[in-house]
């Protein structure tokens, strides 16, 4: 016979308070109910029912082993509600909260394709450096660039890797020349991307080493990267960008790519839920959609190994 229907005859007639009554609710003859719970009680060698013509009563261990059957059962419905999840559609509303650039050019166009594939989901989409708490601030997903903070009852999942690279204008380079190693840029004005007061240093790959940092002079420091790399482009020093932010403008010729044969660095981009139970489906299929195209957008043709990550 089957274990976990046996389980589910032996709570039912445990919870209805009779063999009789347990027959009726699974339409089921008296003896088999009977004989599922012999089933298991012959597969334990323990008796969990006392059994008189009148009364029925749980043993110590019957209660016992009550309880924990309850608990196998629950997961087993979970189980099969998962994958009629699977099998149904996305609904409902989606907050997501992203940083304003990477989520605009990269995050967004993904989950608003989803949202075309699936007219019963809702988009609630918030673009912002600002870091949200998942929980406090009611958001079902969270995109967030650099390495993830150790936070209990938080899952992070990678879904891109973005390549830095330097870059100048041909203008720029015509006046102050071209850095030809990392050593070189120190020389060099650089546009420094800063947020909350704080200036980031610049870095590079050295194998198995810590990354090189390097801060160039700078008399520009802005906390946008579309601003930085327009600056780059009117000729006003080396800016140091996702290569996904400035691949137009490296394809038409208004920046130039620096130090080719130096590996790009990598930050990390991760979606960050709340850990639950059963991961609703539509968080679960933005995941998947997002692990699965973005790195398409940050494709560059230089090398990309021995590559370190951090926190951006």
């Amino acid at each position: 016979m089957d274990r976990l229907t046996s389980m589910e005859v032996f709570v039912r007639a445990v919870d209805l308070g009779s063999f009789a009554a347990a027959a009726d609710a699974l339409d089921l003859s008296g003896p088999m109910v009977g004989k599922h719970v012999r089933f298991l009680e012959e597969r334990l060698g323990v008796r969990l029912i006392h059994r008189t013509t009148r009364r029925q009563s749980l043993t110590d261990f019957g209660r016992a082993y009550y309880e924990r059957c309850r608990v196998v059962l629950a997961e087993a419905e979970a189980a099969d509600a998962l994958a009629a999840d699977q099998l149904s559609e996305p609904r409902g509303k989606l907050r997501v909260t992203m940083p304003a650039h990477f989520g605009r050019h990269c995050v967004t166009p993904v989950l608003l394709a989803l949202a075309q594939q699936y007219p019963a989901l809702e988009l609630d989409l918030s673009l912002t450096d600002r870091f949200a708490d998942l929980a406090e601030d009611d958001y079902d997903l969270a995109i967030r660039t650099g390495i993830p903070e150790d936070k209990g009852g938080v899952i992070a999942r990678r879904v891109a890797r973005q390549c830095m690279v330097v870059c100048a204008a041909p203008s720029y380079l015509e006046t102050h020349g071209r850095p030809q190693q990392i050593e070189d840029i120190g020389g060099h004005q650089g546009i420094i991307y800063r947020r909350s007061g704080r200036i980031r240093p610049w870095l590079f790959p050295r194998g198995d080493l810590p990354a090189a940092e390097v801060t160039p002079a700078n008399r520009l420091r802005l906390d946008d990267l579309d601003a930085i790399a327009d600056a780059a482009v009117m000729g006003m020093g080396l800016a140091w960008l996702p290569y996904w932010l400035v691949r137009e403008r490296i394809e038409t010729g208004a920046l130039e790519q620096l130090l080719p044969d130096q590996p790009g660095f990598l930050y990390d981009a991760y979606a960050l839920w709340l850990q639950t139970p059963q991961l609703p489906l539509k968080v679960r299929l933005a995941v998947d959609a997002l692990a699965a195209a973005l790195p398409g957008f940050m494709t560059r043709t230089a090398d990309t190994s021995s590559i370190r990550t951090d926190r951006s």
